[in-house]
């Protein structure tokens, strides 16, 4: 009998088997318990909804939505672990940017380290070395959707990358202008990729689709920049 695959309303299952669970994390729900947490972790759904220990292979920020990995057994923690800690992962996000970045794509490779309460900062002294590539897949007036595929795994890398070259993250309220962000219902970085190699030598890709609470803020930016444009243009 095939195993029940469980429905919550924090995360949607994207694959499992006897060894991994991979499922695609709302926005707004934490990865692990911390200090303000009662029960409300991504990891306590997944143990009360599969009835077992399942084990933290890394995590994604509350803010953040997409694919996460967990193991289901010592063995397969250890052997995740290893593979992400020695960088041979492939992570794809999909982050929308204030402003317009030229070109068709780029790298950032600079340090990071962390400030003081949870916020991470550029360091070219102190910080750990930090590499994010990325590609442009759409140009808006007055932002720009791309793909970035982080290189190394250091804590808010991506945001704090983007926000070092003048182009913070929609709705990214601690790395940008506060009272602006805020006026986006969600920051704009969902995890959209992960990819590594199995001990049989085949690939394991899993991918989480676009949520509509992502798809509508560009579908809104979209709209507000035309019709900005068209105003300015006389044509209404």
């Amino acid at each position: 009998m095939s195993e029940r695959t469980p429905q919550s309303s924090m995360f949607d299952v994207l694959h499992v088997d006897d060894r991994l669970i991979a499922v695609n994390k709302r926005e707004g729900v934490i990865s692990i318990p911390d200090r303000t947490n009662s029960g409300g972790s991504l990891v306590e759904e997944l143990r009360r909804e599969f009835s077992q220990n399942i084990y933290i292979v890394h995590r994604l920020d509350k803010e953040v939505s997409g694919v996460i990995l967990f193991a289901r057994d010592a063995a397969t923690h250890r052997s995740l672990s290893r593979l992400f800690s020695s960088r041979v992962v492939k992570k794809v996000y999909r982050a929308l940017l204030h402003g317009s970045i030229a070109g068709t794509g780029g790298t950032v490779d600079k340090p990071v380290r962390e400030f003081g309460s949870g916020r991470m900062g550029i360091d070219e002294l102190r910080g750990k070395q930090s590499r994010t590539d990325f590609d442009v897949i759409e140009r808006l007036p007055a932002s720009t959707l791309v793909k970035a595929y982080p290189r190394t795994g250091r804590r808010h890398q991506i945001r704090v990358h983007f926000y070092s070259i003048g182009h913070p993250i929609v709705g990214d309220v601690r790395y940008g202008d506060r009272l602006a962000q805020s006026a986006f219902p969600r920051l704009m970085l969902h995890a959209e990729e992960i990819a590594f190699s199995l001990p049989s030598g085949e690939t394991l890709r899993v991918s989480a689709p676009l949520p509509a609470t992502f798809l509508d803020v560009v579908d809104r930016m979209r709209s507000s920049e035309a019709d900005r444009g068209t105003r300015s243009s006389g044509l209404s």
